[in-house]
């Protein structure tokens, strides 16, 4: 297929698909670098999803040493580390700075901006872009190339091409479809041979068979301090704590969250995965369990269990409900169900109730691999930035720095791709008789 970035008639422009974090900073590499940038996104505006994401307060990093951060990324870190060489967490507080929003670092470590919101930070970004000569082109669905190679793309006046000397693909996973990331460019990626993950929820709650007497009691409650273990492949525990809430279908928050990929993967078809809870992540299994043996008299166990070790509401109620009667008789196996509790997870929630989404394009797709370029191999002037490539990693700020950092990088692989092209159609031309 003829591809534009091969063809050195074109104009020396770049098109970026995308209009979330990633395909924003790259847009301004590129602006900056002095290339002519044109920015195309389905929605009516762009960064809809980091808008929302900042309504809760916009945490936009983390200020926890480099090599705790990539620990985050899972099987990905050497990945997701080469993304940050040069725009590491502290580089990205320095570039928000640069924008005249000012940061700081909350109590468990996370980076927000001065006033908690994302707003006045992306309308200080867009205005540093237009004024970089960025067009924006909202409304613009991309639909793949045509038979020229040319961007085909769905508009309110009908369907138009557009000639691009590179692309950058910015479009995030498959989460939140209605702002935009509806994973509807995986078919169009696959058409021309690039292999893809399934794209598959991340940072998501999980369905759990809950009776109906607890679900009608509980849904909605919250579950504070408590700690949560989950058993990797291997055998080793992954411990958390935090919080988390009993939902009307099973568990969801951001303890949850923290253990959402490693519990996704243990689910099979024919069995759940087993979370395991530690009602009181304080409290050491013999003062657990001394306390259950001291004389209740005529008091009820629930009672007991309120007055002794301040057990009672949501935590009282998926005690009961995940103990058999047996073994809520038998202090020593109660004390252990305390700090041991088994939830049975049964599924992830939908991929579009997620935060994130994990699968996508393999760094494995990109012609530098690892040295992360993020050029596709099957689609030579082609680049991939942001949620789109296959990783992931928990909230707390590591999604939108990777998200930033991949942006820099595909833009970079842009600049080298235009440079090397530029030179071979010059010696090219100085050859030619």
């Amino acid at each position: 297929m003829p591809h534009p970035a091969t063809d050195p008639g074109l104009t020396t422009s770049v098109a970026i698909i995308g209009g979330g974090p990633a395909g924003l900073m790259a847009a301004e590499v590129l602006a900056l670098a002095g290339v002519q940038v044109d920015l195309y996104d389905a929605m009516p505006s762009v960064g809809r999803k980091f808008l929302l994401a900042g309504k809760g307060g916009m945490n936009i990093t983390h200020s926890e040493d480099i090599d705790a951060f990539l620990s985050r990324y899972g099987a990905r870190r050497g990945e997701v580390a080469a993304l940050l060489e040069d725009f590491t967490p502290d580089d990205l507080r320095a570039w928000i700075h640069g924008l005249g929003i000012e940061t700081f670092v909350g109590s468990s470590g996370r980076v927000f901006p001065a006033d908690m919101k994302a707003a006045p930070l992306l309308r200080a970004w867009l205005h540093r872009l237009r004024e970089a000569g960025v067009r924006f082109h909202m409304r613009h669905r991309w639909q793949g190339w045509d038979a020229d190679g040319k961007l085909r793309f769905a508009t309110p006046e009908g369907e138009i091409s557009i000639a691009a000397s590179t692309a950058i693909l910015a479009l995030g996973g498959g989460s939140w479809a209605r702002l935009g990331s509806d994973g509807a460019w995986m078919p169009l990626l696959a058409g021309h041979g690039v292999d893809l993950a399934p794209l598959q929820p991340s940072n998501c709650g999980f369905d759990v068979d809950w009776s109906e007497h607890f679900r009608s009691r509980a849904a909605g409650e919250p579950l504070k301090t408590i700690a949560a273990t989950v058993m990797l492949n291997d055998g080793t525990p992954l411990r958390r704590q935090g919080e988390c809430v009993i939902t009307d279908t099973g568990i969801e928050g951001g303890l949850i969250y923290a253990l959402s990929a490693p519990l996704r993967d243990a689910i099979t078809p024919s069995a759940p995965a087993t979370l395991y809870l530690d009602l009181l992540p304080d409290w050491l299994p013999a003062r657990v369990l001394s306390e259950l043996q001291h004389p209740r008299g005529a008091r009820s166990m629930s009672s007991h269990l309120q007055s002794r070790l301040k057990l009672k509401g949501a935590k009282a109620a998926l005690l009961r409900e995940c103990t058999s009667a047996d073994d809520f008789q038998d202090m020593h196996k109660l004390a252990q169900t305390i700090k041991e509790l088994p939830v049975k997870l049964r599924a992830p929630r939908p991929i579009d109730e997620a935060i994130s989404s994990a699968g996508g394009v393999p760094f494995e797709a990109m012609q530098d691999g690892r040295e992360c370029h993020l050029m596709l191999r099957q689609l030579p002037g082609v680049f991939c930035a942001g949620e789109m490539l296959d990783w992931e990693a928990p909230t707390g700020g590591y999604l939108l720095t990777a998200c930033f950092a991949s942006g820099r990088k595909a833009a970079q692989g842009a600049l080298r791709w235009l440079g090397e092209t530029a030179a071979n159609t010059a010696a090219t031309k100085e050859n030619t008789p």
